[in-house]
């Protein structure tokens, strides 16, 4: 048993929610920089339509993630749930072997990131729970995720240096069966005695969407993290044809995240010392440097240490997310919570960006990354108004 190798409990639950948070990032640090090239090269893709099979993807997040969220508020076990899900995205994903032209690429899209997608949001809830329930430090146990992402990434780039493109499936497939390993040794809130967490609500999702402050929450966090959308689907296209190398592409998102990590690893204190709505506020403001920097130049010199701002443009964003949802989502509303902001922010708002900067960037090039500036403004715009609305305390509005 792993929690047998750990001299505390405590450690070992931290441990094994690391572990999945290894696993699934080990995929996404595949996907994110390489996936748009696989689409392209072995299977011929445009622009346009790696967008909106890349939006797709994304988009399922709006029908799948608060569909199982509302699924796990009313019942216990996380885990179980968990690992099903990554055993389908392992079906999902083998799929795409077969898989030739745009419909069937489609198709296979919506199956597999259907289920694929739902992994985080529900893992990130299980943490959240698990890290109040026993004086966890979430930002500790989350940098695993970007560890591995860095690894992946800067890895995945040496990997194509000396392998053909069609090598990203086969990796993909290898992180997505690391993952149904790991959900099978999550802690599970029914099992393992986590709290924090009283009796869902009859109708959760009901709940939260009549809540004006958690609605102005989802347009600051889902505009600021949408404004990412040029770069996670077109910044490897882009810096290909600027002349980069595959390992100096791998490089770059390496960085972005390794600062990403330094953020995690201080989260604590930083937390004890910024509002939630604070770090929205500054995350917008380094959103519309960092897009319009990337978009004006491809020096090197200049994008290595601009890719450092992504700490702030996701890492920030994502962490005030996670602290605003657990201080101020009701009682029993907390995984329906962590899913519609998966759903908005990081499904539908961002889907509908990259499908818009397919056909920017394919127009204008790295035009479409001062389009995504616009994207951070608007956020920070929003964040700033919750910032003078929220008090810090829980939502009560009626059930």
């Amino acid at each position: 048993m792993i929690v047998a190798a750990f001299p505390s409990p405590r450690l070992a639950l931290s441990f094994r929610l690391a572990m999945f948070y290894a696993a699934v990032f080990l995929v996404v640090g595949v996907l994110m920089p390489f996936w748009p090239l696989w689409l392209k090269e072995t299977r011929g893709m445009s622009a346009e339509e790696i967008g909106l099979l890349l939006g797709a993807g994304l988009w399922m997040k709006v029908l799948a993630n608060p569909f199982f969220a509302h699924f796990a508020d009313r019942r216990p076990e996380k885990r179980r749930l968990l690992a099903t899900l990554a055993l389908g995205a392992l079906a999902g994903f083998s799929l795409f072997h077969w898989a030739q032209g745009f419909w069937q690429l489609l198709g296979v899209t919506l199956i597999t990131f259907s289920m694929f997608t739902a992994l985080m949001p529900l893992g990130e809830n299980l943490t959240m729970i698990t890290s109040y329930a026993h004086k966890l430090d979430y930002g500790r146990i989350r940098l695993w995720g970007s560890l591995t992402f860095v690894l992946a990434s800067a890895g995945g780039g040496m990997v194509l240096v000396e392998l053909p493109v069609a090598a990203v499936l086969w990796l993909v497939l290898g992180g997505v069966a690391l993952t149904f390993f790991a959900a099978l040794q999550l802690p599970d809130p029914e099992t393992t005695g986590i709290g924090g967490e009283s009796q869902a609500p009859e109708a959760p999702l009901r709940r939260i969407l009549r809540e004006p402050m958690f609605l102005i929450f989802l347009a600051a966090a889902g505009l600021i993290q949408a404004s990412h959308s040029a770069y996670y689907g077109f910044a490897t296209l882009f810096w290909r044809e600027a002349g980069f190398a595959d390992d100096v592409i791998g490089g770059l998102w390496a960085i972005g995240v390794m600062a990403e990590v330094l953020l995690f690893a201080f989260s604590g204190a930083i937390m004890a010392r910024v509002t939630p709505t604070t770090l929205l506020v500054i995350a917008a403001a380094a959103g519309v440097l960092r897009w319009c920097v990337i978009g004006a130049t491809t020096s090197p010199f200049v994008l290595f240490p601009i890719q450092t701002l992504h700490a702030l443009t996701f890492g920030a964003t994502h962490l005030a997310a996670m602290h605003f949802i657990s201080r101020a989502t009701p009682p029993g509303c907390s995984a329906t919570a962590q899913g519609l902001y998966s759903s908005t922010a990081m499904g539908g708002l961002l889907g509908l960006g990259v499908i818009l900067s397919g056909r920017i960037f394919e127009a204008t090039g790295g035009g479409a990354f001062l389009v995504m500036a616009g994207l951070s403004l608007a956020g920070g715009a929003c964040a700033w108004l919750l910032r003078r609305r929220w008090r810090g305390a829980a939502l009560t509005a009626p059930p």
